[in-house]
């Protein structure tokens, strides 16, 4: 089975992450991506963190009945911070013949000989990097060619979205409508939990 790897802090889950997902589903023919939310982030906190469980729940909301996206709480049970290496060996060792495919933007790409045991990873599981502006794709391979392994990336192709968890919040803060930036049951779950700072009715 092909199995895509979306990670990330989620926070919240957005049309960006749910098309990311489906392009990688699409382009590289895979049988599932699993969305992997991080407990605690080794490279950054976690802004305005509701909590793991909340972001786990969320994810479940954004995903919902979608049978080609699968929500994994492995970083989340785990304690520590949430190394992309110990995922992968949690996944790789339940299923060993599944092939997993990293899903990652090009800048986190870029950044991947910096990560903990980057080599590790890159035994594990292909990196399939979504192509979007910012990030040219021979920046990209010249960083992953320092790695052994980071030859077998596969690039595919996503359309620009311009929404970021950042944004969501901001308009969550702000009382603004987030419709249509995340999906529904996203937007419900924030406002029956009062994520973000949003205002009471």
């Amino acid at each position: 089975m092909r199995v895509g790897i979306l990670g990330g802090a989620f926070n919240p889950p957005h049309i960006g992450h749910l098309i990311c997902a489906q392009e990688a589903w699409l382009q590289l023919s895979l049988d599932r991506v699993l969305v992997v939310p991080a407990a605690r982030p080794p490279h950054k906190q976690v802004e305005n963190e509701p909590g793991p469980r909340h972001r786990l729940e969320l994810c479940r909301q954004a995903v919902g009945d979608d049978p080609r996206l699968e929500v994994s709480d492995v970083e989340i049970e785990r304690a520590g911070l949430s190394y992309t290496v110990d995922t992968l060996e949690v996944l790789h060792s339940r299923a060993p013949d599944n092939e997993l495919f990293l899903i990652l933007g090009g800048d986190a790409a870029v950044g991947l000989p910096d990560w903990h045991e980057p080599e590790r990873v890159l035994s594990l599981a292909r990196v399939a990097v979504a192509q979007r502006r910012g990030t040219p794709r021979k920046e990209v391979r010249e960083a992953l060619a320092r790695l052994s392994g980071g030859e077998r990336a596969a690039f595919f192709p996503m359309p620009r979205v311009g929404v970021s968890s950042t944004t969501i919040r901001r308009r969550v803060r702000a009382g603004q409508p987030i419709r249509y930036l995340v999906p529904d049951a996203v937007a419900a779950y924030i406002e029956q939990h009062r994520l973000y700072g949003g205002r009471p009715d």
